[in-house]
């Protein structure tokens, strides 16, 4: 289906941004673009082909390939296209106040908001770019229109947003890459696709960015005013936070229980199995004699296979539990390697290349072996990395060609290791099996049996790349022999709670949310996408309901006190990982045409009617969300504390509506202002004393007093003078 086909009149987006403002830079940009684009260059070939990249770093490296090398305010011209960007997002979902002005208010009585359709707003300090683009698409010379934008979920509807909002029609083709290599490029304009094979993809986008909309609004505004704080509530993050809630409720409920081991010394260690009383570990070894005898002894060979090449998520566990980096460092570390040409394309799930990229992998392997500067594998496995039916979008991240040859100390640290990771990711996948002897042995002592296991390593294969553990290995033994025991000691230990979440264990956990209940057919699992984890834990981190606790060798994440306490009031269908997973397979299946966009919607939409008619808030639990803002004083109307906020002095509980608002008329008429110390008086004594009152009447000043006068419904304000000081 064609875009323009796609687009239905009662379900265009409208766009919001100032029209003095966007009327004046169409203007400039018609003027600009009347006067040095759209002649013909030589040879008199017409401009045609508009390509819009998502950031200004990648429209100058594809205007470099492509010839488009003219600098212009906005975009880059020449080689018959013409080269722009858009700043990421340009435009996104407008407020709920551009719906409605009573929606600038919370209350309870507007929800739940359910935009039909949505409206966009122009983001403002964007502005500018967009007229570009605006003019660009709708320029007579332009007859196609390249999305260049990154390949992925997010880039589709950075582009179409733009593309819609202009009111485009122009036919539109797919640049669809995996990095950003010159020889990449070229192969990717060579083999454009027709825009209209990614409108799931378009839909599933939008149909994300809406559902996040809908659950954002409504739910935090619906929670904020039920526990008088703002409570941000989000379909990925509330079930996250759900998840670090109650890892540390295990471990608040865990008791430890005590064990006892008795190990024997006869060259090497040998223990029993765990005993729960001291006083028979005291017996068993006091039974020890100093002999012991091999009753069994049990030989296996055994391989590990190694493991896949690095999705993002995958590569950011292990850059946080290696490297000490923070899920959304390692994916800015990776963009920037992108747009320097030296790796692929970050937001990836594939932890494989396609089957037509087998003949590349050796090249691949030794750009890698240069990065980390190391010798190559032994052999190549080039066939154990490709199947083109377990690559979704992209196929796993990769150091470039060209990073064999740059020069890394021109990098940033952070840069530099995050590419040597993936390098020795690719070096580790293409290696031969990890190979190795385990060996178990029985011995009795005392009439008692005792155990001890040890591998030799047989062949390192990928563990060359690895870091390198120590293993445990045994002397050459028989069954029957007799060893020397030169001590029998009783060992003590406990049982360990659950560990605390780090970033590598809870993107695990993301990763894997509800994966057991879903279709086994399922694409995705999960909650989040590798693209979008990084952010919702950084979003829970500024939102105030995750801390990062920083030890020696790691950094927990754990729940505040206000995160324990949301989910204490949140209903299961905002805290369930496997409902948010279940949307993101239905998104899944929007983009594949299996679902409607519309279908998809009206289950968000039915969730959070649902929600707001049948939740019932737990009786007492505004106590655990004291406010973080100073308190100012009591409520005239309901007695809960006021609080300052930037327009002015509010009750905490926004059910109730009473305000005390600092531009308000009374005050700035007399050339006053309303401060904190005026409006805490004013609540603690209902009254004010005022110096030097401005007179617009007489143009003089005066002295008074002002009182509080409220009727449950309105403030306002009266006057008393004292003898002689009356304005008049």
């Amino acid at each position: 289906m064609s875009l323009s086909r796609m687009r239905r009149k009662d379900r265009q987006p409208k766009v919001r941004t100032s029209a003095y403002k966007l009327r004046t830079m169409l203007t400039h940009s018609k003027a600009v673009l009347r006067g040095c684009l759209f002649p013909c260059p030589k040879g008199g070939k017409s401009l045609n082909q508009l390509v819009i990249a998502e950031k200004p770093s990648v429209a100058r490296s594809i205007a470099a390939v492509i010839g488009a090398t003219k600098g212009h305010e906005g975009y880059l011209s020449g080689g018959g296209s013409i080269v722009s960007w858009c700043f990421g997002h340009l435009a996104g979902l407008s407020d709920a106040s551009a719906y409605h002005p009573d929606f600038a208010k919370w209350r309870l009585q507007d929800l739940p908001i359910l935009p039909d359709p949505f409206q966009f707003t122009i983001v403002p300090d964007k502005q500018k770019q967009f007229a570009v683009l605006r003019e660009l698409l709708r320029a007579p010379d332009v007859s196609e229109v390249v999305n260049a934008c990154d390949a992925g979920r997010e880039g589709e509807l950075i582009f179409r947003t733009v593309y819609e909002l202009a009111g485009c029609t122009k036919p539109v083709k797919r640049l669809w890459i995996s990095s950003m290599e010159d020889g990449t490029i070229r192969e990717g304009f060579q083999n454009l696709r027709p825009g209209g094979d990614y409108d799931g993809l378009y839909q599933s986008a939008l149909c994300r960015a809406k559902a996040d909309w809908l659950v954002g609004i409504n739910a935090t505004r619906y929670f904020s005013l039920r526990y008088g704080r703002t409570l941000h509530i989000g379909r990925v993050m509330s079930p996250t936070l759900a998840m670090l809630v109650r890892r540390e409720a295990e471990i608040a409920a865990f008791l430890p229980e005590p064990f006892y081991t008795v190990q024997l010394d006869c060259g090497f260690p040998a223990t029993t199995e765990r005993l729960k009383d001291r006083s028979a570990a005291d017996a068993v070894a006091a039974d020890c004699e100093n002999r012991a005898t091999v009753t069994r002894i049990e030989r296996r060979e055994r391989s590990e296979k190694p493991p896949a090449l690095y999705d993002l998520t995958s590569l950011q566990r292990d850059a946080n539990r290696t490297l000490g980096y923070t899920a959304q460092q390692t994916l800015d570390y990776l963009q920037a390697l992108y747009e320097q040409k030296l790796c692929t394309y970050p937001r990836t799930d594939s932890r494989f290349l396609t089957d037509d990229m087998e003949e590349k992998v050796p090249a691949y392997v030794a750009a890698a072996a240069a990065v980390c500067g190391l010798a190559e594998p032994a052999h190549v496995n080039a066939g154990q990395v490709c199947a083109s039916k377990k690559v979704s979008d992209h196929h796993a991240i990769l150091p470039t060609l060209s990073a064999g040859r740059a020069d890394l100390n021109a990098l940033t640290l952070g840069e530099r290791e995050v590419l040597k990771l993936a390098a020795l990711g690719l070096l580790r996948a293409v290696s031969d099996s990890y190979c190795y002897t385990e060996t178990a042995i029985e011995l009795r002592c005392g009439g008692h049996s005792f155990a001890a296991r040890g591998k030799t390593v047989q062949d390192p294969g990928w563990k060359v790349y690895a870091q390198q553990q120590r293993e445990h290995t045994l002397p050459e033994l028989t069954e029957g022999q007799v060893l020397q025991v030169t001590a029998a000691t009783v060992k003590e230990g406990k049982t360990t709670p659950p560990r605390h979440y780090t970033e590598d264990t809870l993107l695990s956990g993301m990763e894997t949310a509800g994966a057991g209940d879903m279709p086994e057919e399922a694409e995705r699992k999960g909650l989040g996408t590798p693209a979008t984890r990084a952010a919702i834990l950084e979003k829970l981190v500024s939102s105030g309901f995750v801390e990062r606790s920083r030890a020696k060798t790691n950094t927990a994440l754990l729940p505040t006190a206000l995160g324990t306490a949301l989910i204490t009031v949140l209903p299961e269908s905002l805290q369930s990982p496997l409902l948010t997973a279940e949307w993101e397979h239905w998104l899944k299946e929007v983009e594949h045409g299996e679902l409607a966009p519309e279908d998809f919607m009206e289950g968000i939409a039915a969730m959070l009617r649902e929600l707001i008619r049948t939740y019932k808030p737990i009786p007492g639990a505004e106590v655990l969300f004291p406010s973080d803002r100073e308190i100012i004083g009591k409520c005239p109307r309901c007695g809960k504390n006021v609080v300052e906020k930037k327009p002015g002095f509010f009750c905490e509980d926004r059910a109730c509506s009473f305000a005390l608002w600092k531009d308000s008329r009374f005050f700035t008429a007399k050339k006053q202002q309303l401060t904190k110390k005026a409006a805490a008086a004013l609540l603690e004594d209902g009254k004010v004393q005022l110096t030097g009152c401005y007179s617009p009447r007489t143009g003089k000043t005066y002295d008074a007093t002002v009182y509080l006068v409220d009727d449950g419904k309105q403030v306002s304000f009266r006057m008393d003078f004292p003898k002689g000081g009356d304005p008049a």
